[in-house]
C-alpha cells in the first residue's frame, strides 16, 4: 500500500461556545492523532490547519465570523476530494460526522482508530 492522505476528524467547535481555550484544547486532541498516522508512512490531515489560515487571510474576525460557514466545512469537503480515507475521532461533531459521509460516498475508508490504519509499504524502508 502506498502513502495515504488521511483526514483526521472529530470536534473542534463542538460544545466550546467559541471559548479559545476549548478550541485549542479540541485542536491538540485532532493534532494528537497526526503522528501515529505518520508513524504508519501516511500524511496526515486536519481540516483547521487549512481552514484557520483562510479564514484569517479572508480577513475573518474569528472562528465567531459570519464568514467561517464560507470556509470551514467547505474546506473539509474540498480536502476530502484529495484524502484517502478518514480517521473519526471520538466525540459529537456534526462536521466530522458530515466528513465521514461524504467519504462513505465517495467509498473511502472510515477508520475510528489509528490502528486500524494499515501501514504503508515504505514503512520502514530507507
Amino acid at each position: 500500500m502506498n502513502s495515504l492522505l488521511v483526514l483526521i476528524a472529530g470536534p473542534y467547535r463542538s460544545g466550546t461556545g467559541d471559548d479559545p481555550v476549548l478550541l485549542d484544547r479540541n485542536l491538540r486532541r485532532l493534532e494528537e492523532a497526526a503522528w501515529p498516522i505518520f508513524a504508519k508512512g501516511h500524511v496526515p490531515m486536519i481540516g483547521e490547519w487549512v481552514a484557520l489560515p483562510v479564514l484569517s487571510s479572508a480577513g475573518a474576525d474569528g472562528i465567531a465570523d459570519p464568514l467561517a460557514e464560507q470556509v470551514m466545512y467547505p474546506t473539509a469537503h474540498r480536502l476530502l476530494e484529495h484524502c484517502d480515507g478518514v480517521l473519526r475521532l471520538p466525540g459529537a461533531s456534526q462536521g466530522a460526522d458530515q466528513d465521514v459521509a461524504i467519504a462513505r460516498e465517495r467509498g473511502l475508508p472510515v477508520w475510528f482508530s489509528p490502528d486500524e490504519i494499515p501501514a504503508a509499504a515504505s514503512v520502514g524502508a530507507a
